[in-house]
């Protein structure tokens, strides 16, 4: 069996990713980390064949893990961004998954690992990939959601962020709120947080994220906090805590 390690920051990615793994069969998943920082050592001393990476995450990159890693396993990127897939694409990495990966992306990157750690394939050169990174590096500018993914059962519907008035979290699940409906999506609202271009979308409090340019008027309100009314049908209001109305304001120019 191909020995696997994950790495992604957001643990619902990996809590779905291992049971993709788990029902493909071919895998034995040998650790799994949110943590790059923490998962270096661990991957080090576990040596996997294959490590599944996630290229955007906090404290330090994927490129920059992948990097600090000797010998290197193969590696499988999983994003949300299309253009990272595509730059790990063309230098011949083993593959990339778009988030949120399906069982037909994840069975087509397991056979090509297959192929190289049992049949003796080429291995991809991996150092091309960090001299194509480190000759990036400074020259990129960060790169921000512009679709996100909505799943029931199996499908999945793509909800372009153009439209969503705010998120916000209610009964243990996060909802994109548009004019026609919500839609359930598997982000946190701290991940969207990181994930979402902050020039449109603002943290009015620790449950709810808000589109700017629905924003249709603040009221001052009790205890130092504030009120949000949206453009929409239904006049959504939405409350600012204390702690976030002076980056709300600052956000609207105000």
């Amino acid at each position: 069996m191909i020995r696997a390690f994950l790495v992604d920051d957001e643990p619902l990615a990996v809590k779905r990713l291992t049971r993709l793994l788990q029902a493909d069969g071919r895998v034995e998943i040998i650790g799994a980390s949110t943590d790059p920082v923490e998962a270096l050592p661990l991957i080090a001393k576990q040596r996997p064949d294959v490590l599944f990476l996630d290229i955007q995450m906090p404290e330090m990159t994927g490129f920059e893990l992948l990097s600090k890693i000797d010998p290197q396993p193969l590696v499988v990127f999983t994003t949300a961004w299309d253009q990272y897939a595509l730059q790990a694409f063309e230098v011949n990495s083993v593959d990339y998954l778009l988030k949120p990966i399906e069982p037909e992306q994840l069975n087509r990157a397991l056979t090509k690992a297959e192929r190289i750690v049992v049949g003796n394939e080429a291995r991809p050169d991996i150092q091309q990939l960090l001299s194509k990174w480190a000759a990036s590096m400074g020259k990129a500018q960060p790169e921000y959601l512009e679709r996100i993914a909505s799943r029931t059962g199996d499908r999945v519907e793509l909800v372009e962020l153009s439209g969503v008035t705010h998120f916000f979290a209610s009964d243990k699940l996060t909802w994109a709120a548009t004019p026609v409906k919500n839609y359930a999506i598997d982000h946190t609202i701290q991940e969207l947080e990181r994930k979402l271009d902050p020039k449109r979308f603002v943290r009015v409090h620790r449950s709810a994220l808000v589109n700017v340019k629905y924003i249709h008027e603040l009221h001052t309100w009790f205890a130092g906090r504030m009120l949000i009314r949206l453009k929409d049908e239904k006049r959504t209001e939405i409350p600012v805590s204390r702690d976030r109305v002076h980056v709300v304001k600052e956000r609207l120019g105000i």
